[in-house]
């Protein structure tokens, strides 16, 4: 078995994303609740008694709603780094200790065959983070929650196969919408999220001869449109040089429905 992955759910309502190999399999993130983790389980036809643990990437309730019920019921280990720790308590409920596993940001663990590569972002939480996957000569990409891509990200996440990258609002949905504008300022900060346009061109800098998908994620439930996210990624692209469906293709993810479950 190769390196596969599925999106279990992704957008303003709750995040989680399910990565396996041969010998191990995590959830990174769990911002369902556990009735709702279940049912997405069973979409794809996986058992999460299996999981080999739960990721963290940072403590917003769309992360991680569903976490601590998930092991305590399950008995999983959970990791995350000691800002996030500290930031989650008494958002959690009481986890064992010997369930809490830190994860320190720009790290490696390795499980097996597979390595987990940690590295920080850009986002109003306590010590954001997000992961890197590697497994027989394969990387697989998770990045949403940040307000932009660094160099330094950039650097770190470039010429993967595959990414799940944050596309999260078109900047005139926003500006015109119904939201507070500190919210707004907020959202369009540079610890908010990412745009359509600007996930396009940090696309275009981290793309390379092995990529093959992008999965547009965290879309705002209140300022984007799948179709119009496509879209504007899709122009934004190609007034950089690049076709969609020549160089990559491009995937939608949903709050609700799984993808399917890809090899990287």
């Amino acid at each position: 078995m190769s390196l596969q992955f599925s999106v279990l759910a992704s957008g303003s309502t709750g995040n989680a994303i399910f990565v396996e190999t041969e010998e191990h399999s995590f959830l990174v993130d769990a911002g369902l609740s556990g009735k709702q983790m279940e049912g997405l389980f069973q979409h794809i036809g996986r058992d999460i008694g299996k999981l080999s643990g739960i990721l963290v990437t940072h403590e917003h309730s769309d992360h991680i709603k569903g976490v601590g019920i998930l092991a305590r019921k399950y008995n999983l280990p959970i990791y995350a780094n000691e800002k996030t720790w500290l930031a989650m308590d008494g958002l959690i409920g009481q986890v064992p200790v010997d369930q809490r596993f830190h994860f320190d940001m720009e790290t490696v663990k390795t499980f097996g065959s597979l390595d987990i590569e940690s590295f920080g972002v850009s986002h109003d939480a306590a010590d954001p983070m997000f992961y890197v996957f590697h497994h027989n000569g394969k990387k697989l990409v998770l990045i949403t929650d940040t307000g932009y891509v660094s160099d330094r990200m950039k650097g770190l996440i470039s010429n993967a196969e595959a990414y799940v990258f944050e596309s999260n609002h078109d900047v005139q949905m926003l500006r015109m919408g119904r939201y507070p504008w500190n919210i707004k300022r907020r959202i369009l900060s540079d610890v908010g999220h990412v745009s359509n346009e600007d996930a396009a061109l940090a696309m275009s800098e981290v793309a390379g001869d092995r990529t093959k998908s992008f999965y547009l994620a965290h879309l705002s439930q209140d300022n984007n449109i799948k179709d119009l996210a496509r879209m504007s990624v899709t122009q934004t692209l190609e007034s950089r040089g690049i076709i969609v469906g020549e160089q990559f293709d491009l995937y939608d993810t949903d709050p609700k429905v799984p993808t399917i479950l890809t090899a990287v």
